[in-house]
Parts: C-alpha cells; sequence; structure tokens
C-alpha cells in the first residue's frame, strides 16, 4: 500500500473517523452496494459512481476501499490505507488506556454546517476536557435534509481528528444512531500529564504567596 503522510487525521486515514459501523467494516470486493458517495483518499468529494468505478479508483492508488457509513443512502466509501490506519490507531488506543483510572465521559454537540466560530469555540471545550484526563464523545447532529448527507458530518469529525492529532486517539469510531453521528475520542497519556505537571507549581506559588503574607503580618 502507498505511504500517506500523518495517522491520526481522518483526511489521511479514513477509516479511522471513520468506519461507521460498529463492527470491522467490509472492504473491496465485499462491499455490495451497487453504488456509493464515494470519498478520496485526501478527503475530497468524489460524489456518487458505480461500485465498479470506486473500487478501481483505490486500485488505481493501491490503497483500499472501505465501507464507512453503510447506513447511508447510497453507502458512504472511503479510499485508504485500511491496514496500516487500524494498527496504528491500535497502538494508539493501548497508549490511551495505559494507566487511567476512572475516567467521566463529556459529550460535545456538532452541527454538519456549523460555522468557524462555533466550531473553534467547541473545540476549545473538547480540549479542556481531554486536558482534565477525560473521554470525549463528539455528536454530530442530523436534522431534516441534512440525512441525505452524511459525509458532511463525517467531515467534521475528521476536521476536529486532525486539530486534535496530538493529544486525542479516536477510541470508539463513528456509527450512526437515528438522527446522531457518534463517535469517541479518549486523551493520550501525555496529554493528562501536562496538567499534572503544571498542579504543583500552583500550589507551592500559593504556599510562597501564603508565606509573604505570615511574614508582613508579623
Amino acid at each position: 500500500m502507498a505511504e500517506r503522510p500523518g495517522f491520526f487525521s481522518t483526511y489521511q486515514y479514513p477509516k479511522g473517523v471513520f468506519a461507521i459501523a460498529a463492527q470491522e467494516p467490509r472492504l473491496n470486493e465485499a462491499i455490495t452496494a451497487r453504488e456509493v458517495r464515494l470519498i478520496g483518499y485526501d478527503g475530497e468529494q468524489m460524489g456518487i459512481c458505480a461500485i465498479e468505478e470506486a473500487q478501481h479508483v483505490a486500485d488505481n492508488a493501491g490503497l483500499d476501499l472501505v465501507e464507512i457509513a453503510p447506513g447511508a443512502q447510497p453507502p458512504v466509501c472511503r479510499v485508504m490505507d485500511y491496514g496500516k490506519f487500524k494498527y496504528e490507531q491500535t497502538i494508539k488506543a493501548k497508549q490511551a488506556r495505559k494507566n487511567q483510572s476512572k475516567i467521566e465521559t463529556k459529550e460535545m454537540k456538532f452541527r454538519p454546517k456549523i460555522d468557524v466560530g462555533d466550531y473553534t469555540t467547541k473545540k476549545k471545550h473538547v480540549i479542556r476536557f481531554l486536558e482534565a484526563g477525560n473521554k470525549v464523545k463528539i455528536t454530530i447532529m442530523f436534522r431534516g435534509r441534512e440525512m441525505a448527507h452524511p459525509e458532511q458530518g463525517l467531515s467534521i469529525l475528521e476536521r476536529l481528528a486532525d486539530d486534535l492529532k496530538d493529544l486525542a486517539v479516536v477510541e470508539a469510531q463513528p456509527k450512526m444512531e437515528g438522527r446522531n453521528m457518534h463517535m469517541v475520542i479518549a486523551p493520550l497519556p501525555g496529554t493528562a500529564k501536562k496538567k499534572e505537571k503544571t498542579a504543583p507549581k500552583r500550589g507551592r506559588n500559593r504556599n510562597q504567596n501564603q508565606g509573604k503574607e505570615e511574614q508582613q503580618n508579623a
């Protein structure tokens, strides 16, 4: 399979955002749909095409065709290096689970057509949750005709995954539940440690200030 830059970003490794099936997604010839909505390996929206054409695109790139949203009409497929992505996601997931105890799961909700300002604000909240050592459930809420374009929700998850690649790993692959699409991300070990290291410093500063005040009062 061809090498691709980076790995956490779903722009680069689509299954990782993004197999939207709870089970292993169908690959290549195992995909049974006659036509699919195709997403290129770089995140390009390539529109609806016959399954043969989609497989041809993947074969020419030396990559896999992965059915990431089997419940959509038509199903959404993406071109990616599935084996490499799955291996690297497994390694990161193990790192994220290591030495973790009593982790709370927070939730942040997005709309598929969210504007830049709201996205930035919500992303900051997600980062705060991760730095506190919490997992975060990301929910994309679809309404009305938005249900016909699940790729818009995927695109938000891809963007968020890329923005948080140094802080978190996708622990639960996205899946559709009714009108919502969910994905769970967990903080990498170093994310929570950054906060732990800064806490003692604040404590020392408070003690120093308290000591100064006692000297002045004396």
